[in-house]
């Protein structure tokens, strides 16, 4: 019985977010649109993301290559490190990590906003005087995240391969064009 609510369960939240995304891509392209507001939270998940991306990705790309060095030069393989850590940064970590901080910063501020919103009525409100809460607080915060990351984890790839050339650069000296 207990496996027989499990899926059950399973299949209501699998319809649940089915439902929620069908709504989003019907709301989202349906006009009055919010461009006022959709910038307004761009700035707010892009730019104020902007700090932390830029620090986790600087301290990653430095960390990286410090701890790589060692087991390169134990090889004579040292001139690959570079090449070795912007593989590392470019295809997997840099991305990964700045989707996880966007994540955790951008959904715990989007999850208190709405919250405190719904416990002040203020989303009652919306629906009173004729504004479509769904469009103008999710769709434009969706939208938002979707412009904003890709630039964030790009900015955090250019960063975090700085970091990885001022790590090569501890123990020896590069230039930067032989870096990169």
């Amino acid at each position: 019985m207990e496996t027989l609510n499990s899926i059950k369960s399973f299949f209501e939240q699998a319809g649940d977010i089915t439902r929620f995304i069908g709504r989003f891509f019907r709301e989202g392209f349906r006009p009055r649109y919010e461009p006022e507001e959709l910038l307004k939270q761009c700035y707010f998940i892009g730019y104020q993301s902007l700090p932390l991306v830029s620090i986790t990705a600087f301290i990653m790309g430095l960390v990286l290559t410090i701890q790589s060095r060692p087991t390169l030069v134990e090889f004579g393989a040292q001139s690959m490190l570079p090449a070795m850590v912007a593989v590392s940064l470019v295809r997997e970590i840099a991305p990964v990590i700045t989707a996880l901080i966007c994540a955790g910063k951008i959904g715990s501020g989007i999850g208190a906003e709405l919250g405190s919103m719904k416990v002040t009525e203020q989303i009652d409100a919306m629906e009173v005087s004729g504004t479509n809460p769904f469009k103008y607080l999710v769709v434009t915060r969706i939208m938002a995240s979707m412009a904003m990351l890709p630039i964030l984890a790009s900015i955090g790839i250019a960063v975090s391969l700085y970091g990885g050339y001022l790590g090569v650069n501890i123990k020896g000296v590069v230039s930067w064009d032989l870096y990169w």
